[in-house]
């Protein structure tokens, strides 16, 4: 019964993770109204970066690695620059509520793709099938059947490139799971974004606190600390006792938070195709990442040791 009631405490810690990351959408749009695309990139990440300071100390991460560690760090945050400056540039000219269902549907079927196009990851019929549906989902969220190209306009195409950037960093972050803690992965990514966006931010007068309204600190903290450091300390502490399989799932949640929070904030509606596309996008993750009762059965007598 114990046992039970720790998962149930880590799946409740991964439910409030995930709704954070959606609001983070509409207040993302909120902090980037009252500044602009640079300043907001800069100051979500060094928030989350100083956020996450104490939160090392009081978990006693390890801070070790290798070079190849360091090197997928490095780029990773490089990526994760690009991705935050896209992350605002689609809600300075977008909906966050679609902005975040597209993201979040999207992210996933590109990091399977990219996994099997870079390092030859073998998939069996069931998950060719599983990818199938994700782009027939992905087709629909784009709203292809209706418009066309019309999703390469300003209202999406940040959102687009945004899935893009952040499926490599989720390909570089699993190549590097075995040579780092993922909390040191994290702190080290916060670090180099808000570094990067630092530079870029510079000529816009980042540090001139007065040139910003309490409409843009209240908004940037939520975001920095709440869906950035916060969020990110549960996420991990829940994601490797509920599975992989359990995690990919939980993703959809953020387009809830998202939705939600945008329709109060802004009255944003959201187009059917949205709902439809992000609800086949679960549909193929949940099959990619099923194991059949003989894969379950093999994967326990690996562990068991047994031929």
């Amino acid at each position: 019964m114990n046992k039970e009631e720790n998962k149930t405490k880590y799946f409740v810690g991964m439910l409030i993770a995930m709704l954070l990351w959606g609001v983070a959408w509409t207040s993302g749009k909120a902090a980037v109204e009252h500044s602009n695309i640079q300043v907001a990139s800069f100051w979500r990440y060094t928030i989350s970066f100083i956020g996450m300071i104490p939160v090392m100390i009081y978990m006693k991460r390890t801070l070790k690695t290798d070079f190849l560690g360091y090197f997928y760090m490095i780029l990773a945050g490089l990526l994760s620059a690009a991705f935050s400056y896209l992350f605002f540039a689609g809600l300075a000219h977008g909906e966050a509520g679609y902005g975040g269902t597209m993201v979040t549907s999207l992210v996933p079927l590109l990091t399977y793709f990219l996994s099997i196009l870079l390092f030859g990851t073998r998939v069996s019929a069931k998950q060719v099938f599983a990818l199938g549906i994700g782009v027939f989902g992905a087709i629909i969220l784009l709203r292809i059947p209706m418009e066309g190209l019309g999703f390469l306009n300003l209202d999406s195409i940040y959102f687009l490139v945004c899935a893009i950037v952040w499926s490599f960093v989720t390909v570089l972050t699993q190549k590097a799971s075995k040579r780092v803690d993922p909390m040191f992965y994290t702190l080290v990514i916060f670090g180099v974004t808000a570094f990067t966006n630092m530079i870029i931010a510079l000529p816009h007068h980042p540090f001139e606190i007065g040139l910003y309204d309490s409409v843009f600190w209240l908004n940037i903290l939520f975001v920095g600390l709440f869906s950035g450091t916060f969020a990110m300390a549960i996420f991990f502490a829940s994601a490797s006792r509920i599975g992989a399989h359990n995690t990919g799932v939980f993703m959809f949640i953020v387009p809830v938070g998202a939705i939600v929070s945008s329709y109060f904030a802004y009255d944003e509606k959201i187009a059917s195709s949205t709902i439809i596309g992000c609800l086949l996008s679960l549909t193929a993750v949940i099959l990619f990442n099923k194991k059949s009762k003989l894969e379950k059965l093999k994967l326990k007598e690996a562990k068991l040791g047994i031929e």
